[in-house]
């Protein structure tokens, strides 16, 4: 017998016809957690992939049934998720506004800042009809919901610098196998796009606006246009100074790993492990130590988020309850414009670059 569904998870209005346009990786990711957060969610729809090998690999798991075109499952559904490579991203946000439907963006919205930006006043011109998330899935990390609290905390003083660190096996590789991740034409750029916009993103929720950029980026796997290494110093509005390092190696035993010290004036604060049940640590000027981890982390972090730890079952409820989704687009946008700025930066050998 199925647990009880908190009350934090659970669907109400109408049924939703859950369509995907897209079913690698990161689609079977989202169909995973919609399923095993709400065992009796109505989630079959119609899919569509390119690949039709793969279209049927997520049909036979998901449920879902394999629509003739990406055009089918916008008709069909009510709520779409957009898990394609990046290129396509635009054109079917379009299309699904249009149709006035819900619609998931996964990150980056799109392979330059032109199309993000457009792609944002398309959702925001369609107001509170359309329900749009996007998909910077670590604002519903409880790790992360709590180091925002924890940053933030009036007892840590200002925040004076971060220290971050990002590295991820290249995802041409793995259990990922992203090929079309080494073509720029469909992903744009390499790991500072492709992975860091979460990091760009999760800085700015914890530490502010950011207003300068110097970047320089490497390319060891040599694939053009893809650089597997960006290390940026970024300064915010308040003041704070940031160094980020992002990395693509080919450690296929090492998973993805953020590792950041948040230094404030009165406290630091310290990140490790994993994105959602990894371990916090802070020290206060006191002398007090208080670490966090597993379950502890979980237990606390879901505090600010509402109980509801899951990105996809989130978007999933505004859809059906017809109630603002985050992140916005707008919050994707801002992370993405600074990672474009970067990319200008490192164009100009590292040369500062104004946050616009």
């Amino acid at each position: 017998m199925n647990s009880p569904i908190p009350d934090s998870q659970r669907v109400t209005g109408k049924p939703l016809r859950i369509g995907f346009i897209g079913t690698g990786f990161i689609a079977t990711a989202h169909s995973k957690r919609l399923k095993a957060a709400h065992p009796d969610l109505m989630v079959r729809g119609n899919i569509f992939d390119h690949d039709h090998q793969r279209a049927e690999q997520f049909s036979k798991v998901s449920g879902h049934t394999i629509a003739r075109s990406a055009e089918e499952v916008i008709d069909t559904s009510d709520a779409i998720f957009v898990t394609t490579w990046t290129s396509e991203h635009r054109s079917l946000v379009e299309q699904i506004v249009g149709a006035g439907k819900a619609v998931f963006c996964e990150k980056p919205l799109a392979t330059n800042l032109a199309d993000a930006t457009a792609m944002t006043e398309t959702v925001e011109a369609g107001g509170q009809a359309i329900i749009s998330q996007a998909g910077l899935i670590l604002r519903h990390s409880p790790l992360w919901a709590l180091a925002n609290q924890v940053v933030n905390d009036t007892a840590a003083g200002r925040l004076m610098a971060v220290v971050f660190r990002d590295d991820q096996f290249i995802p041409l590789q793995g259990h990922y196998a992203s090929t079309w991740r080494s073509d720029p034409e469909k992903a744009g750029a390499g790991t500072l796009l492709e992975h860091s916009v979460h990091d760009i993103d999760l800085i700015r929720w914890v530490g502010g606006d950011i207003t300068t950029v110097n970047c320089t980026t490497s390319n060891f796997h040599g694939h053009p246009g893809i650089e597997d290494i960006a290390t940026l110093n970024l300064k915010m509005a308040s003041g704070a100074q940031v160094s980020l390092t992002s990395v693509w190696h080919d450690n296929l035993a090492r998973p993805s790993q953020r590792n950041v010290e948040f230094i404030c004036a009165k406290r630091i604060v310290t990140i490790s492990g994993d994105d959602y049940f990894g371990t916090i640590r802070w020290e206060d000027s006191d002398g007090t130590i208080t670490e966090l981890s597993n379950e502890a982390t979980v237990a606390e972090g879901l505090k600010p988020l509402g109980g509801n730890m899951n990105s996809s079952l989130a978007f999933v409820q505004a859809a059906a309850n017809l109630s603002p989704a985050h992140p916005s687009f707008r919050e994707a946008l801002r992370a993405q414009t600074v990672v474009h700025r970067a990319y200008e930066s490192a164009a100009l050998a590292g040369s500062p670059v104004t946050i616009s």
